[in-house]
């Protein structure tokens, strides 16, 4: 870890490679005045809009729409189960799970084509209190339990023991897309009126704790935060319903559960401040974790060590390197077929696009996790063995 004075701020940095965009947003963030204590930056960091992916930003009073995302509650989650992967067929992943998956699961924009159970939404929430889930209720019924786009995925893995993992990544979907925007031009049209010293041109406007704007698109955020958490939920359901009728026998363990986009009530330093993590996530001592790789690489599970320097936080991935619109452009499709059949991983790359999430357009995730290995410890190294993209 490293630390810089900018602005007089500190900035403590767990990576010695930050491009120089992801660099001027980490400047524009030590001019707020709401600021607490320092900013932390993690090993996957690169640019984001308005603040790095990969940032952590504790502040006074204060929460930042743009400092969580527009993907609220964006996460992974993962199930261990009791089948040895030397007991699994090509054949078997292909024809029955993989085709199974996608019969099961919607994947990129689709929906599904029936309303699901509103028993897999969030519950507990006064809906009416809700502005943008209100207007997006009927919506989120065909959404739930859908995949995405992007860098989301579904992935069958081994660990070091041979043993079957299923892990997922997946978000809020357009739900949280619409909360993000919708409070962060809120926060920008209030800032103007109150003639706010924060830069518009930084994109991080806020909402004061304790006014009624606060409060809506807290109760909102915590809404998504719960909702990305229901999608996953669902989606592991539905993928080991394929799988129980596959392979007689199996059985899964509890799900480790872990959001990378949120805001949240913490205490540090000796104060109640509101952590932003935006492409970060909790590391607190003894909590479960998830470092997904890019794809083809490894991903881990991780045990928080409790660093206060990091907010008690750690990397969520391995963090681009790569516009996608650079990735497409760059990098050679034909050699990471090659490189995915080699290692006899079962994917679907059909085409330069989808160069996009190649791991080419990433860091390489063991340096990351080298890189924090004050904020984690490694429980499980796990890895691919099928691949499903949105």
């Amino acid at each position: 870890m490293e630390v810089k004075i900018i602005n007089n701020r500190p900035v403590k940095i767990w990576t010695n490679e930050v491009e120089e965009s992801a660099m001027r947003q980490i400047e524009n963030l030590t001019t707020l005045p709401f600021l607490y204590h320092h900013l932390a930056i993690m090993p996957d960091v690169h640019a984001g809009m308005g603040m790095p992916i990969g940032g952590v930003l504790a502040c006074d009073g204060v929460v930042v729409p743009n400092a969580v995302g527009v993907d609220i509650g964006c996460g992974m989650c993962a199930v261990k189960t009791n089948w040895k992967v030397e007991n699994l067929s090509a054949e078997t992943i292909r024809e029955q799970i993989m085709t199974g998956i996608r019969a099961r699961i919607p994947l990129g924009m689709n929906h599904h084509e029936e309303a699901q159970d509103e028993k897999y939404l969030p519950q507990g929430f006064d809906i009416d209190q809700l502005k943008v889930v209100k207007s997006r209720l009927h919506s989120i019924r065909y959404e739930v339990g859908t995949l995405g786009g992007g860098n989301h995925f579904i992935e069958l893995q081994k660990d070091e023991e041979g043993t079957l993992w299923i892990m997922i990544h997946s978000g809020s979907r357009n739900l949280g897309k619409q909360v993000g925007d919708y409070y962060n031009k809120l926060a920008a049209s209030l800032n103007e009126k109150w003639y706010s010293v924060v830069s518009p041109e930084i994109h991080m406007p806020f909402l004061p704790q304790g006014t009624k704007e606060f409060g809506a698109y807290w109760n909102e955020m915590k809404y998504c935060v719960e909702f990305a958490l229901c999608n996953r939920r669902l989606m592991m359901l539905r993928i080991q319903e394929v799988l129980a009728a596959a392979l007689e026998g199996i059985e899964f363990e509890p799900m480790i559960n872990i959001a990378h986009n949120y805001a949240a009530v913490e205490h540090h330093f000796g104060k109640d401040v509101i952590v932003h993590r935006k492409g970060a996530t909790l590391a607190r001592q003894g909590v479960l974790g998830i470092i997904p790789g890019s794809q083809g690489t490894a991903s881990y599970i991780v045990e928080g060590l409790g660093n206060p320097e990091s907010f008690c936080s750690c990397s969520h991935g391995a963090g681009r390197v790569l516009s996608r619109t650079a990735a497409v452009k760059t990098l050679d499709m034909e050699a990471e077929v090659k490189s995915l059949d080699a290692k006899g991983i079962i994917h679907a790359i059909r085409c330069q696009d989808d160069m996009q999430e190649a791991s080419g357009a990433y860091k390489d995730i063991d340096t990351v996790i080298a890189n924090e290995a004050d904020l984690v410890k490694v429980k499980t190294k796990l890895l691919p063995i099928a691949v499903v993209k949105g």
